[in-house]
């Protein structure tokens, strides 16, 4: 089957390699002339490091990450809000903090191996004929036709509004700056941990291993803020952000000192993505483009990895007409994804938002209900990113 795939991020890239392990032609656009990652750190959970697993990409991540055994929250007087164990899902469970930069070169070295074709500074922004798609790049040029197209361009797609005219891509108020920092000291090892200023402030610090440098000890040091206040804080006064973010979490001091302007930030800003349908003719969203949510319960590169070994697994299920294979697929892994964004959702007022009443509710009913058993090991199932209605591939099951 010949197969294009628009997108050189984290779901992009492991569609491409799972479909050419699978025998098929694979084509990579990718807009950028030079692929480069964005952002700081992110939380591998460990239904993505199957996915990986399933890539034989496994080993060259964990070498390069950190594991994580579970989130500790708390608000500003220090009180836990917030308690989550991979134990409570599987004795030995554990994610994984990356640099997101570490993430993209094993995914990114593989391609070239991987039997892909790459095709860089190429803008794809429109299709013909979606039956077998010919897509169209930003000088009019044609490429095509192909049997399938992964559009995996991110929660801002082009593309999305070809397969759902009436998608909704509803950018969050919230985001955050990133920093990336080290913890010589190991103050901070094994946890995601977080602390809260009501809903309007989230701190997060998470180790994420090594750095494209070499660097050891990193950690990604993340403080959410409006994403309309983006551009005022950076160029506002730094030393004002480390004193309140110093009395808020006085342990960060010194990885708070290291921090010495704000070129040392990056912005991450999200969507809450409501595509319905996901395929149209031969193409196919995944990732972000077709379920962008919140970062809340940190899966957005977990999911599209899900995605893209499904999707590579699944197709070759049966011989239908590849129009009707991937309606079938998107209705399996919408027994995923829609849980993941509905929790997404309901959950963002709770520590993201201008609100009270939000994060009373978690602060005095939330956060002691989370510690039930019961409770405790479906907080878990689901932070694991496992949570499905329905049976995973074989290369995908926990």
């Amino acid at each position: 089957m010949r197969c294009a795939v628009i997108g050189c991020g984290v779901g992009g890239m492991a569609a491409a390699l799972a479909l050419a392990r699978r025998g098929h032609e694979v084509v990579l656009f990718e807009a950028f002339d030079t692929p480069r990652p964005l952002g700081s750190g992110l939380l591998l959970q460990p239904s993505g490091l199957r996915a990986l697993e399933a890539l034989g990409l496994a080993e060259t991540v964990l070498a390069s990450g950190a594991p994580i055994y579970g989130v500790d929250g708390r608000n500003a007087r220090g009180r836990p809000v917030l308690a989550m164990h991979y134990a409570d899902w599987r004795e030995g469970a554990f994610g994984l903090g990356i640099h997101r930069a570490a993430l993209f070169d094993a995914l990114f070295q593989s391609l070239t191996g991987g039997g892909v074709a790459l095709r860089t500074g190429v803008r794809i922004t429109g299709v013909r004929e979606p039956e077998r798609p010919v897509l169209i790049d930003g000088e009019g040029q044609a490429h095509g036709p192909f049997d399938l197209a992964v559009c995996a361009d991110g929660h801002g797609s082009a593309l999305r509004q070809v397969v759902r005219p009436n998608a909704r891509a509803r950018p969050y108020r919230w985001g955050a700056v990133f920093a990336n920092v080290r913890d010589e000291a190991q103050r901070f090892p094994g946890l995601l941990h977080q602390r809260y200023e009501h809903a309007q402030v989230m701190m997060g610090v998470l180790p994420i291993g090594r750095g494209p440098a070499g660097e050891t000890d990193l950690c990604a040091l993340f403080w959410s803020l409006p994403v309309s206040d983006h551009d005022t804080f950076l160029a506002g006064d730094l030393a004002a952000w480390r004193r309140r973010a110093t009395l808020l979490w006085p342990e960060t001091r010194d990885l708070i000192d290291q921090i010495k302007g704000a070129d040392a930030f990056s912005r991450a800003a999200y969507r809450d993505v409501q595509a319905g349908r996901w395929s149209h003719g031969g193409l196919i969203l995944i990732g972000d483009a077709a379920h962008g949510a919140s970062p809340q319960l940190g899966q957005g590169a977990n999911l599209a990895l899900i995605d893209a070994v499904e999707l590579a697994a699944r197709l070759d299920e049966t011989n239908a007409p590849v129009p009707r294979r991937l309606r079938r697929i998107q209705l399996i892994r919408r027994r995923q994804t829609s849980a993941y964004q509905l929790i997404s959702r309901w959950l963002t007022p709770l520590f993201q938002s201008d609100g009270r009443l939000g994060p009373w509710f978690r602060d005095q009913i939330f956060g002691p209900l989370s510690q039930w058993p019961g409770v405790r090991r479906m907080g878990a199932l689901v932070l694991t990113g496992a949570l499905r209605f329905g049976r995973a591939p074989p290369d995908l099951k926990p």
